[in-house]
């Protein structure tokens, strides 16, 4: 199996799995940012009908809303226990998802080419090589589908925000969710989109109100962003 991944990472996520499902748990974050992404990706390729596959999928949060958009949905994970919790959640909404215990790199060399829709959501910034993950991504869709991202921006603003604002001011997150370190800017990731030779069409904000408690999309990629890749048809 590659070993692109930190263990202290999928122990991390595996130790909270059990509470993925729980709209009040350390998941919020995710279960109130997810109908933003979920229509953001269907806006730029429309789900219905197609083959997609969310590379880092935890317990299933995205995974199951393309899949009630009529997508036909795989979901990829090194955390057992996550992918344990995900199945159980399908089964019990009736909603299916293929669910497996693999890492990108190795789905990429098992299906490559398979899917029209590939997405990549809150994880690019736990993984020691980031940029493998992009070319899984790249390898993964087909000439003329779509790719999807989102990461965490790595400046003052995303430190403030992020980190000492979400983990120890709002505890919105357990302490220690996130290394500065990790971050990637636009810049970064563009980089590797490219030379993982996907283009980049779209490049989107997301940012948290603390006073509303409201997520919106928009320009400021100063924090969290999402980017939307295609892959050229030949």
């Amino acid at each position: 199996m590659t070993t692109n991944a930190d263990p202290l990472e999928i122990q991390k996520f595996s130790e909270l799995a059990h509470r993925w499902w729980d709209p009040t748990s350390e998941f919020r974050p995710l279960h109130d940012i997810n109908p933003l992404r979920l229509e953001w990706i269907n806006a730029r390729a429309p789900l219905a009908g197609k083959n997609v596959i969310d590379i880092g999928c935890g317990g299933g949060i995205l995974a199951e809303s393309m899949a009630r958009k009529g997508a036909k949905v795989t979901g990829i994970d090194l955390s057992q226990k996550a992918l344990k919790v995900a199945d159980l959640h399908s089964l019990e909404s009736g909603v299916e998802v293929r669910y497996k215990l693999i890492a990108a790199e190795d789905m990429a060399a098992e299906e490559a080419g398979q899917y029209d829709v590939v997405t990549c959501m809150e994880m690019l910034e736990h993984v020691p090589d980031p940029a493998a993950i992009v070319r899984a991504a790249a390898t993964l869709v087909k000439p003329g589908g779509h790719v999807f991202f989102s990461t965490i921006n790595r400046n003052a603003k995303a430190y403030l925000f992020a980190v000492v604002g979400a983990e120890y001011v709002l505890r919105m997150l357990p302490r220690g969710t996130h290394d500065y370190a990790k971050f990637i800017t636009p810049a970064e990731l563009s980089g590797f989109v490219r030379q993982a030779e996907l283009q980049v069409d779209g490049l989107k904000g997301l940012t948290y109100n603390p006073l509303t408690k409201i997520y919106s999309l928009n320009q400021d990629t100063g924090v969290n962003y999402m980017v939307a890749c295609s892959k050229p048809v030949a």
